[in-house]
C-alpha cells in the first residue's frame, strides 16, 4: 500500500519527485578530475567524496564514458545499482569527488537592469554559422583550477586529503564570473586562466547556490580583465534550436566546442543540489571539464550553463544545461540580499487527481487540481493548508489534474516550475477546494528545512565527543561515506521520509566509539540514533 501511494505522489517539499527513483539511469555531472574519483552523493543524485580508507567503485564506460582516465562513481543512498546519479562536467582529482551538480548561465552583471534585477539581453550579435571558432565572445570562456579539501564526515574533526580539479567558467561583467557550484565545492584555492594566456589568476567565491549548482566568482586583478568582453545572455530557446557548448573538457588544454540541438525543456532533477528546476536537454557532447561552460545559440548569446549528463545503456547523447531563467534567479537573489538564499518551496506533498472517483469524493467538479497529501510542519503552508485540500490554481494559473501548468505555446510543465520563479519570502495566492467549497489563500514561500541535510552549511560537520563516544548529526554525506548497510534500515527510512517538526531539528547519532578504559563494553556500538526518553 505504501509503495502504491509513493508511486502516485509527487513532492513539492524539496522540489524533487519522490518516485523518480524508479528510473533506471545515470545522471552525471560534467566534471573533469585529475586522478581522482567522482562519486554520486545524495539519494537524489548528488556527488560526494569518499574517505581515503574506503574503496571506491570504478565507473564502467557504460556509466561514464566521458574520456576520463580514472573516475569512480559512488553508489547513491536509496538507489539501486542502475539508479546511480551524476558525474560533473568539471574535473575532480585526488581522493574523493566533488559532491554535487548543476549550473546555468544567465544575464551578466554588466548588462541592462530594471529595478536592480537582471534582465535578458535581446540584442543579437549576428554570428554567422561556421565561423563560431573565430567569434570574439569565446574569449569570455575561462578555465577554472580548483583545489578542494573536503571534510571527513565519519571522522568529523579532520578533513580528507586535498585534491585538484578543473572546470570552465565565463565572464558576466562587473569583475565577475559564473561557474558550477560543484566545480568549487570545498575549495581552498580557486584560480582561473583566460584563453590564449599562460597566467593563472586567483579567484574568490562570492556566492554558491547548491540547489541550482551555480557559483559566482570574482577576480580582483585588473590585468585579468584587460580587453575582456562579458557574454550577452539570451532567452529560453525553442525545441530544435541549434546550441553550441564551449569549455575546457578532458582531451586537451585548449578550448573545446561541440554542437547539437535543444531536445527538451522541462523541470529536471539537479543532481548536485537534489532539487528539481527548469533544465534544457541537448544532444551536444558534454564531457568532464565542461561544467560551468556556457552554451550559445546561433546569435552568439549565452542560453545556459552546461552541468550534467545522463548515462544509461538505453540512451546516449543526453546532456543538460541550466537555462538563463535559473541563472537570472540566482543573480537577482544575490543582488537583493547580498547573499544567496535559495529557491523556495511550497512545503507540501501532492498527489495527482486523474481518477474520476477520487475527484468525486473530494467534490471537485472539473478535471483539475492536485491533492494535498501532507504538509511540512516547518513551512508557512502548515498554517493555511490542510490534508485533503485540492490546489486548483497558483497565482491565478490553473493547475491540471496531472500536476502541470501551461508553459509557452502548446506546452505544459510541472507545477513546481511556478514555485521556482518565486524568491524566498514571496507570497503566493493559491486557489483551493476544501470540502467542496472554493476559496483563495495566501502562502509565504521559503526554502525547505531538511531534517537530514544534503549539504552541510559551512562545510565542516559538527560533533561532540564524550568519554570516547562520538556524536554527530545525520547527513546525506555521512550516509554516503558509511554506506547504507552500516546505517541500518530503520535509521535510513527515517532519514528518507521523516520531516522536520521545527527549524533546527536534527537526527543525532552515535557514529562510533573510540576505545578507552572508560567505555569498555561499548566498543562495538556505532551508527545508532540518540533519542530523548522521559524517566
Amino acid at each position: 500500500m505504501a509503495i502504491a501511494v509513493a508511486n502516485c505522489c509527487f513532492s513539492v517539499l524539496s522540489s524533487t519527485v519522490k518516485f523518480g527513483y524508479s528510473v533506471s539511469c545515470h545522471r552525471h555531472l560534467a566534471t573533469s578530475t585529475s586522478h581522482a574519483s567522482l562519486n554520486a552523493l545524495s539519494p537524489k543524485a548528488t556527488n560526494n567524496k569518499k574517505r581515503a580508507p574506503k574503496k571506491s567503485s570504478s565507473t564502467s564506460p557504460r556509466k561514464f564514458n566521458a574520456g576520463k582516465d580514472s573516475v569512480s562513481q559512488k553508489k547513491l543512498p536509496g538507489r539501486s545499482e542502475d539508479e546511480k546519479s551524476s558525474l560533473y562536467a568539471d574535473v575532480t582529482s585526488g581522493r574523493g569527488d566533488i559532491g554535487r551538480l548543476h549550473s546555468t548561465g544567465f544575464k551578466s552583471f554588466g548588462t541592462q537592469r530594471k529595478d536592480k534585477e537582471f534582465q535578458l539581453d535581446s540584442r543579437e550579435q549576428k554570428v554567422e554559422p561556421g565561423i563560431l571558432q573565430d567569434a570574439t565572445f569565446l574569449n569570455a570562456v575561462v578555465k577554472v583550477y580548483c583545489t578542494h579539501t573536503a571534510p571527513d564526515y565519519s571522522l568529523p574533526w579532520q578533513k580528507q586529503r586535498q585534491f585538484a580539479s578543473t572546470g570552465s567558467a565565463f565572464m558576466i561583467g562587473d569583475g565577475k564570473l559564473l561557474t558550477n557550484a560543484h566545480c568549487v565545492e570545498h575549495d581552498t584555492q580557486v584560480k582561473v586562466k583566460r584563453r590564449g594566456d599562460d597566467t593563472k589568476y586567483v579567484a574568490k567565491v562570492l556566492a554558491r547556490g547548491v540547489d541550482c549548482d551555480i557559483a559566482l566568482l570574482s577576480v580582483e586583478s585588473e590585468e585579468f580583465w584587460k580587453g575582456a568582453k562579458p557574454l550577452c545572455l539570451g532567452h529560453l530557446p525553442r525545441l530544435q534550436d541549434a546550441v553550441t557548448v564551449v569549455g575546457y573538457p578532458l582531451g586537451g588544454d585548449t578550448i573545446s566546442v561541440t554542437k547539437g540541438v535543444v531536445s527538451r525543456i522541462e523541470v529536471t532533477s539537479y543532481a548536485h543540489g537534489s532539487s528539481d528546476l527548469l533544465g534544457i536537454q541537448i544532444d551536444a557532447a558534454i564531457n568532464p571539464g565542461n561544467s560551468g561552460g556556457p552554451a550559445f545559440n546561433e546569435q552568439g548569446e549565452c542560453i545556459g550553463v552546461a552541468f550534467q549528463v545522463y548515462r544509461s545503456e538505453e540512451a546516449e547523447n543526453i546532456g543538460y544545461v541550466i537555462p538563463t531563467t535559473v541563472v537570472s534567479h540566482f543573480l537577482n537573489d544575490y543582488e537583493r540580499n547580498g547573499k544567496y538564499t535559495g529557491f523556495p518551496c511550497l512545503g507540501v506533498l501532492l498527489q495527482k487527481l486523474e481518477n474520476p472517483a477520487l475527484r468525486a469524493c473530494l467534490q471537485v467538479q472539473s478535471n483539475e487540481g492536485v491533492l494535498v497529501r501532507r504538509v511540512e510542519p516547518t513551512s508557512d503552508a502548515n498554517n493555511v493548508l490542510k490534508q485533503g485540500d485540492v490546489i486548483v490554481s497558483f497565482d491565478d494559473v490553473h493547475v491540471g489534474s496531472e500536476g502541470t501548468v501551461p508553459f509557452r505555446s502548446n506546452e505544459r510543465i510541472a507545477f513546481r516550475y511556478l514555485i521556482s520563479q518565486k524568491f524566498a519570502g514571496d507570497v503566493a495566492e493559491l486557489g483551493i477546494i476544501r470540502a467542496g467549497k472554493f476559496m483563495k489563500i495566501q502562502v509565504v514561500l521559503n526554502p525547505r528545512v531538511h531534517l537530514v541535510p544534503y549539504h552541510i552549511d559551512g562545510g565542516q560537520p559538527s560533533y561532540l565527543i564524550i568519554a570516547g563516544l562520538v556524536f554527530t548529526p545525520l547527513s546525506e554525506p555521512l550516509i554516503e561515506e558509511e554506506c547504507e548497510d552500516s546505517i541500518g534500515l530503520k535509521l535510513l527510512a527515517k532519514a528518507r521520509y521523516s520531516l522536520a517538526r521545527f527549524k533546527g531539528e536534527q537526527i543525532v547519532i552515535l557514529s562510533q566509539v573510540l576505545a578507552n578504559e572508560v567505555n569498555i563494553g561499548y566498543e562495538d556500538m556505532g551508527n545508532q540514533q540518540v533519542v530523548r526518553t522521559s524517566i
